[in-house]
């Protein structure tokens, strides 16, 4: 737990929401366990395995002593979340959560949630792929014309990102009533709900509604590994690969995203060789180097595509 506290020690006061320790990464030998994470002004302690009052009263001695260090005036705030063996169980340890609890991240405002489920609102690891978005809308030729289509888009930050850079229109899609109404409270929350459009449908049920608004010029799919009756990895990716060569306007790209470390680079790859060969890859976007882990397989994949012109 040494390089935890280590990190706690050093850490600068944070003003946007970002992951401070990533133990999972096996970068910090004897430390798997847990991850550390800031919604400001909320910290947010996760362990993979159960933990005893002792190692967590040293991580609360911890955060308190740089607390006051980096902010004096304002009382601590920290949440711990369990997840283990299929089971979570969240507390919040000192202080309150706000309500609503707005945070920053990479220029746009977004509603988060700590206190309830495993998800809070925004994937920290996918920094550098909304950087992608909003550097490749921002830099494209057609940038006042340019739709595109978010896929499994949650509470749409994808969607925030890539309106504010310039996108004319985004079509998000999911199956979740509460995480499409975050994502409306986020368009809402930047100024850019009206380029904004919102389907709350099965995809694979609603292909003739998802294709209607295209062809796009950008297509991004971030759906979960494993969620039983929505998405399977193994089984499903490749339906999705499918439809993209005709929802793709020619020349545009997708944006493929993976966080199952069972499954490396050439899942996907294979995956796209086999079902949409038309499909040419152009890069896999770097993790936020907070996120660094010893297999780069195992860590969270986007890939870049693009269909020819």
């Amino acid at each position: 737990m040494q390089a935890l506290l280590d990190a706690i020690a050093q850490t600068a006061l944070p003003t946007e929401a970002q992951r401070i320790f990533h133990g999972r990464g096996g970068m910090h030998p004897g430390c798997e366990q847990w991850s550390l994470d800031a919604y400001p002004p909320v910290w947010v302690l996760t362990s993979f395995q159960p933990t005893s009052d002792d190692e967590l009263a040293a991580i609360h001695a911890a955060l308190s002593e740089r607390w006051q260090q980096l902010a004096p005036q304002q009382p601590l705030s920290w949440v711990y979340q369990c997840r283990h063996e299929g089971r979570t169980e969240t507390r919040l340890m000192a202080g309150e959560v706000p309500d609503p609890h707005v945070v920053s991240a990479e220029g746009a405002r977004f509603k988060v949630h700590v206190l309830r489920g495993q998800n809070h609102g925004l994937f920290l690891d996918m920094a550098e792929g909304r950087r992608w978005v909003a550097e490749h809308v921002a830099a494209h030729p057609r940038r006042e014309r340019l739709k595109v289509l978010n896929l499994f888009a949650y509470t749409c930050a994808f969607s925030v990102v890539a309106l504010q850079a310039g996108a004319r229109q985004v079509v998000n899609v999911d199956m979740s009533h509460g995480a499409m109404g975050i994502g409306q409270q986020n368009h809402h929350l930047n100024g850019v709900a009206a380029g904004a459009s919102f389907l709350v449908h099965d995809i694979f049920k609603s292909w003739g509604k998802v294709g209607r608004p295209g062809p796009y010029d950008l297509i991004i799919v971030d759906p979960p590994s494993y969620q039983k009756g929505s998405f399977v990895a193994t089984k499903d990716y490749a339906r999705l690969m499918r439809r993209l060569p005709e929802l793709l306007a020619p020349g545009g790209h997708a944006l493929l995203c993976l966080n199952a470390p069972e499954l490396g680079m050439a899942f996907l790859q294979d995956q796209m060789q086999a079902v949409a060969p038309e499909l040419v890859f152009v890069e896999r976007v770097a993790n936020p180097a907070v996120f660094a882990d010893v297999s780069p397989e195992r860590s969270l994949k986007v890939l870049v595509y693009r269909l020819p012109a």
